[in-house]
């Protein structure tokens, strides 16, 4: 087995957990505290199975969405982040665990919730 596949299969499901947080995603209000606390919350059980490379990722973007919860609705505040200087390293993330999961997993995450 390549280490690759190893990789990818490291620490339980990484598809299925990434298939539920795509799930969760669609129609998301970042405004709605309970719709940010379910995105949260599978956004860290898909960090603990993801593959060994993407933890830093996944990090990055749970703490962002933390931020956003944080922020309460408060369109200040997130504008804000939407300028922050961490915007480069979320999209790298985001871009990063996007590439993954659409070449390990199939999962095209573009679309939230449809995968190919």
């Amino acid at each position: 087995m390549s280490v690759g596949a190893l990789t990818a299969c490291s620490g339980g499901n990484y598809c299925d957990d990434l298939k539920s947080y795509v799930d969760t995603g669609k129609n998301l209000d970042t405004k709605n505290s309970k719709d940010l606390d379910k995105i949260l919350d599978q956004s860290k059980k898909v960090e603990k199975s993801a593959p060994k490379d993407l933890k830093d990722d996944w990090k990055t973007l749970i703490d962002y969405i933390q931020k956003v919860k944080d922020a309460n609705g408060d369109t200040t505040k997130l504008a804000e982040l939407a300028k922050g200087g961490d915007l480069s390293k979320i999209e790298s993330a985001q871009q990063a665990i996007t590439k993954q999961a659409k070449d390990t997993c199939k999962i095209d995450m573009s679309s939230m919730g449809s995968s190919n």
